[in-house]
C-alpha cells in the first residue's frame, strides 16, 4: 500500500530536528530562493558544515568568528637585548628597541610575503652610541645583499617586503640620515696618488688637508670608512762635525698603516682643514768640533713625530741629543735617547756609542732598531735601520738613522737602511736622503786638515691613505 505523504499541516511545530534529516537528504535544489530567512538561521549552522569556514588577511588564515588585527600595527614590549638566539621580528609588529646597555640585533622575517610591514623605533635615544643591526635574513634591503645599520639617535623606520628583487623598502624614515645610499670620503692636499680602492696624499711639504665628505661605513655596509690611516715621520737629526762624528738620529716614525679592518684606517676625521707639517732635516755640524742640529717635527692633527736627534761632539763635552731617533756618541759623549717624547709604540729607538779618543763614532738611532757601537777604533758604527711600509701601494723604507764617521781613511759607518746618511772617512758626512726621515752621516777628519763638516738629516714626510670606492 502507497504511503501517503505528510503535509504540512500535520507536522507539529519544532517536532523534526537536525537529528530527524539524514545528511543529504535535503540539497540547495530542494529549497526555493527565500524560502529560508536570516532568522531561521540563527545559531543552527556551524561552521565545520560550511564550505569555507575561513578566510585570509595578509597571508594567514583567519576561522570564522576569530578576530584579526587589519591595517594597523601591533607594537609589543620594549626589547633590551638579543635574547639567547636573537629576536627575529614578526610581520604586523612594531619594536620599541632600547639599545641602553649595549648594541642590538633585529632579524627580520625569513619568508616574508609581499606587505608585510616591520616598524622600529629607537626607545631610549641611544641608536647613537649603541647602534642598531636590521639583519636581512635571507631577503634583500632596499635591493641589496646587506645588512643595515641604525646609529641616529632618536630613528624610526618602516620597513615594507615588496618582493625578492628590492626586498624590504623603507617606506617611512623619521629622523635617518644614515638609510642613504654608500659615500665615501673625499679631501684635496698634497700629491694624490691610487691604490686600488684606496687615495693617498702624500706631502712631502708644508700643506693642507682639506675633508669635504665623509663615509657612511658601517652605517651602509657598502660605503667608506670614516677614518684614515697615516704615516707621519719627522726630519732627520744632523751629523756631527768632530775627528769621529756620531751619526744623526732618524726622525720620529708614527703610523696606523697596515691597519685591521683591511687597512681601512684606524684614525677618527671629521669634516674639517687638517693643517700639515713636514718637518726639515737638521743641519750637519759646520767643520771643526761643531753639533749639528735636530730634525724638526712633523705634524697630522694630534700626531706630532719629534724630530731626530744629532750626534755628539769631543769639545766641549757635547753629549749627543734625544729626538725621534737619538744621535749618535763619540768618544765619551753619550749617545741621545731615542722615542723622545714618549708614545707608543716607539717613533724611534737609541744612538749607539763611540770609541773614546775620537777614533770612530756611534751610528743614529733609526725607526726599526738602535744605532750601533763603533766595533772598533777603525769603523764607524752604522746607523740603526729603517722600515719598509706599504701606505702608497709599494713598498717603501724610511726613517733610517746616519752612520758614524771615523778619523783618517778608515770605515766609516753606513747609513741605516740606505737611507740615513754614510758616516764621512776623512771626508764629510752624507746628508739623509729626502723626504725619507733619514739622519746625517758623522764627519771623519782628513789627517792634517780641519774637521770636515757632518751631513744633514733628510726631511720628513707626512702620507694619508683612506677608501675612495
Amino acid at each position: 500500500m502507497a504511503l501517503t505523504k505528510v503535509t504540512k499541516s500535520g507536522i507539529t511545530d519544532n517536532s523534526i530536528d537536525a537529528d530527524k534529516i539524514e545528511d543529504g537528504t535535503i540539497v540547495a535544489a530542494d529549497i526555493a530562493d527565500g524560502t529560508i530567512t536570516n532568522a531561521k538561521l540563527t545559531g543552527s549552522i556551524a561552521n565545520d558544515k560550511l564550505a569555507n569556514s575561513s578566510i585570509t588577511v595578509n597571508g594567514s588564515s583567519v576561522s570564522l568568528g576569530g578576530s584579526v588585527s587589519a591595517g594597523k600595527l601591533d607594537w609589543q614590549s620594549v626589547v633590551t637585548a638579543d635574547g639567547s638566539t636573537g629576536l627575529t621580528t614578526v610581520a604586523g609588529q612594531g619594536y620599541f628597541v632600547n639599545t641602553t646597555s649595549g648594541t642590538i640585533t633585529v632579524t627580520l622575517p625569513a619568508s616574508p610575503s609581499a606587505g608585510d610591514t616591520i616598524a622600529i623605533k629607537d626607545y631610549a635615544g641611544t641608536f647613537g652610541s649603541n647602534a642598531l643591526t636590521i639583519a636581512r635574513n635571507g631577503k634583500n634591503i632596499q635591493g641589496v645583499a646587506n645588512n643595515s645599520e641604525i646609529s641616529t639617535v632618536r630613528a624610526s623606520v618602516v620597513l615594507v617586503f615588496i618582493d625578492d628583487t628590492k626586498g624590504w623598502l623603507f617606506t617611512n624614515e623619521s629622523n635617518v640620515a644614515d638609510l642613504q645610499g654608500p659615500v665615501f670620503t673625499s679631501a684635496t692636499g698634497g700629491t694624490v696618488t691610487e691604490s686600488g680602492d684606496f687615495k693617498i696624499h702624500s706631502f712631502t711639504g708644508d700643506g693642507s688637508f682639506v675633508v669635504s665628505q665623509l663615509g657612511n661605513s658601517p652605517i651602509v655596509p657598502t660605503g667608506g670608512p670614516t677614518n684614515v690611516d697615516y704615516l707621519t715621520i719627522a726630519g732627520g737629526g744632523g751629523g756631527s762635525a768632530t775627528n769621529s762624528g756620531g751619526g744623526g738620529g732618524a726622525g720620529g716614525y708614527r703610523t696606523t698603516f697596515p691597519s685591521p679592518g683591511c687597512n681601512a684606517g684606524t684614525f677618527p676625521i671629521s669634516t674639517t682643514t687638517y693643517p700639515i707639517s713636514v718637518g726639515g732635516g737638521g743641519a750637519g755640524g759646520i767643520a771643526e768640533e761643531n753639533a749639528g742640529s735636530n730634525g724638526s717635527s712633523s705634524i697630522f692633527s694630534t700626531i706630532t713625530s719629534a724630530g731626530g736627534g744629532t750626534g755628539a761632539v769631543e769639545s766641549g763635552s757635547i753629549a749627543a741629543t734625544a729626538g725621534g731617533s737619538g744621535g749618535g756618541g763619540v768618544s765619551n759623549r753619550a749617545a741621545g735617547a731615542g722615542n723622545t717624547p714618549p708614545v707608543s709604540p716607539p717613533q724611534g729607538n737609541n744612538g749607539g756609542a763611540g770609541i773614546l779618543n775620537q777614533i770612530a763614532g756611534g751610528g743614529g738611532g733609526g725607526s726599526s732598531a738602535a744605532g750601533s757601537n763603533a766595533p772598533g777604533p777603525t769603523t764607524g758604527g752604522a746607523g740603526g735601520a729603517g722600515t719598509a711600509n706599504l701606505i702608497t701601494g709599494s713598498s717603501v723604507t724610511r726613517a733610517g738613522g746616519g752612520g758614524g764617521g771615523v778619523n783618517g781613511g778608515q770605515t766609516p759607518g753606513a747609513g741605516g737602511s740606505g737611507v740615513g746618511g754614510n758616516g764621512g772617512a776623512a771626508s764629510n758626512g752624507v746628508a739623509g736622503t729626502t723626504n725619507t726621515g733619514g739622519g746625517g752621516g758623522g764627519s771623519g777628519r782628513t789627517a792634517g786638515v780641519t774637521n770636515n763638516a757632518g751631513g744633514s738629516g733628510g726631511s720628513g714626510i707626512v702620507i694619508i691613505r683612506y677608501k675612495f670606492q
